[in-house]
């Protein structure tokens, strides 16, 4: 590292945390970088204690990171840039979990209808549910096939996250992921039918 850009990164980091953001709204990445550094543990925490999940706070910080680069909207009259970050976070955070819990509403929707199949007695009750069935079937083969096999483990086979993790030997957070695009995608195919 040369000296020009050592001094550089000095100075930054001598600058107030309004600066830095004034610097970021004209574009420049190492004001940028020096904000991560000073608050990424502070936006990461509380991520982490909203959604109790490592690898959705580590999405989410960047994301907020990604916000501020991309909509620099920071106002200091309001408050310090330290107070703007955590409203930020908290509530990027609470519409992640709103997000889940309406992806995990859509979901039990959707297996109740599966659920019912065994209750039908009359043809026209089991012609119904063998259509539902297979749209549904369809709409999982729409999926991208790791989606597909995490869903299928879950829903089907009634495995944990964690279960379907160490059978796939595959990362827990890896599996969160999977299965949270998936459901999304779901939900985008099903959606007109199962309301």
């Amino acid at each position: 590292m040369d000296s020009d850009s050592t001094s550089e990164k000095s100075n930054l980091r001598l600058l107030s945390d309004t600066e830095l953001f004034q610097a970021v709204a004209t574009k420049d990445t190492s004001a940028l970088t020096t904000l991560y550094d000073r608050y990424a543990n502070l936006v990461y925490s509380l991520a982490l204690k909203i959604l109790k999940d490592t690898s959705a706070a580590e999405d989410l910080t960047q994301e907020v990171f990604l916000r501020i680069w991309h909509n620099p909207n920071y106002d200091p009259a309001r408050g310090s840039f330290s107070s703007f970050l955590v409203t930020l976070t908290r509530s990027r955070a609470i519409d992640k979990l709103r997000s889940r819990n309406a992806n995990l509403k859509f979901l039990d929707r959707w297996w109740q209808h599966v659920s019912n199949q065994s209750s039908a007695q009359n043809p026209f009750e089991k012609a119904s549910i063998e259509e539902r069935s297979q749209k549904v079937r369809q709409a999982l083969a729409q999926l991208p096939q790791e989606q597909r096999q995490v869903l299928t483990m879950a829903y089907y086979e009634g495995l944990s996250q964690t279960e379907i993790a160490e059978r796939l030997q595959t990362p827990l957070g890896t599996v969160k992921t999977r299965a949270r695009q998936g459901l999304i995608k779901l939900k985008k195919i099903l959606q007109d039918w199962i309301n």
